[in-house]
């Protein structure tokens, strides 16, 4: 599964909401990131929350857009997308059933 980000809302050291388009899913709550394309860098994100047109939801289907919360290792590098750089998109496994 795979999600791009397109704005970086709020972050900390350990949580952030990001503005999101999900380019393979289904991507569900728990579902654990551990790639961030473009870069070498470590990450270790959980999404713990998805809201789709003001409502949680339980999982994004691809081409839908989101606003997530994601915690973990690694938030610091997560980037707001720029048309002139392209955007970054992170990649990962949703939780087992």
């Amino acid at each position: 599964m795979k999600l791009q980000i397109l704005r970086v809302i709020v972050a900390s050291l350990e949580q952030a909401t990001v503005h999101v388009r999900c380019l393979r899913g289904p991507v569900r709550r728990g579902a654990r990131f551990n790639r961030l394309g473009g870069s070498a860098q470590a990450i270790d994100l959980t999404l713990t929350q998805a809201v789709v047109y003001g409502r949680r939801v339980a999982e994004l289907d691809t081409g839908l857009t989101a606003f997530v919360t994601l915690r973990g290792e690694g938030v610091q590098h997560l980037e707001s997308g720029a048309l002139a750089s392209g955007s970054q998109a992170i990649e990962g496994a949703n939780p087992s059933a």
